[in-house]
């Protein structure tokens, strides 16, 4: 029986990286995507396959929708040639960027830019990857677990994951004939460089953020990674729909 393939977005440093080698060690193989950080995802590509896994890397901007038909055929190329298979298990929509200001100070331009990644590039994106998606596979969308409560600075940020967990629900109902489930995962705060890397390396920011979580600290990259892992196992092939938070409870 062949191996499965995820399929993730941004998959050179963070979430993303945490994510894919997670997941290969449960034994799925990993096609990332990378913007400007080739080495970084090569480096993940080594490490899943030097545990014995296979692993591709591929150039992508979430954010240039004019770039999906290109990735899609090179998608179909890198399937058959380095997996010998035809189809996605599982995509993971992960890419993003930090661009976070108060409601008055966001501009046009930072709106469509968050616009472009959060929302637009992964609803056209798994338009466009549809047809390389097995019957019963999965689809999970990253959000923020500040569509649920208000942090500062993240207004625009947010309303595009809401969007995007709307979405998930939508998508859920609408690809249940191919029994393909979709779901969201809402991270809170995690030690990344996301948005320069302020929950990682501002200590009053961390302590901040870990005072207001019962579990008392904020979330490492393998914390999400590992969850991601046990979300796409066989156990929770019934979970469909649902927007779950990855916060150890942070702002209960």
């Amino acid at each position: 029986m062949s191996r499965q393939i995820a399929f993730i977005t941004g998959a050179s440093r963070g979430l993303g990286r945490s994510m894919a080698l997670h997941l290969a060690a449960a034994g799925i193989d990993v096609i990332g995507t990378y913007r400007s950080h080739e080495e970084d995802a090569q480096a993940v590509a080594r490490e899943i396959e030097a545990a014995g896994g296979t692993a591709a890397m591929l150039a992508l901007d979430v954010g240039d929708s004019r770039a999906f038909d290109a990735l899609k055929q090179t998608l179909q190329d890198t399937l058959q040639r380095r997996f010998g298979r035809t189809e996605l298990d599982f995509v993971i929509h992960n890419a993003g960027n930090g661009i976070l200001a108060p409601y008055e100070e966001t501009t046009e331009d930072d709106l469509d830019a968050l616009y472009r990644v959060h929302f637009k590039g992964p609803y056209l994106l798994s338009q466009a990857l549809l047809p390389l998606i097995a019957r019963g596979g999965r689809i999970l969308n990253v959000s923020t677990a500040a569509t649920r409560f208000v942090l500062e600075n993240h207004c625009a940020y947010s309303a595009m994951k809401s969007a995007l967990e709307v979405t998930t629900r939508y998508m859920a109902k609408e690809l249940g004939d191919r029994q393909i489930t979709v779901n969201a995962i809402a991270p809170g705060a995690v030690e990344t460089d996301f948005a320069g890397g302020a929950v990682r390396d501002d200590p009053q920011l961390n302590a901040h953020f870990a005072s207001i979580t019962p579990l008392g600290r904020t979330a490492k990259p393998e914390d999400i990674g590992a969850a991601v892992a046990g979300l796409l196992s066989r156990d929770f092939a019934w979970l469909n729909g649902q927007r779950i938070e990855l916060t150890g409870g942070q702002s209960l």
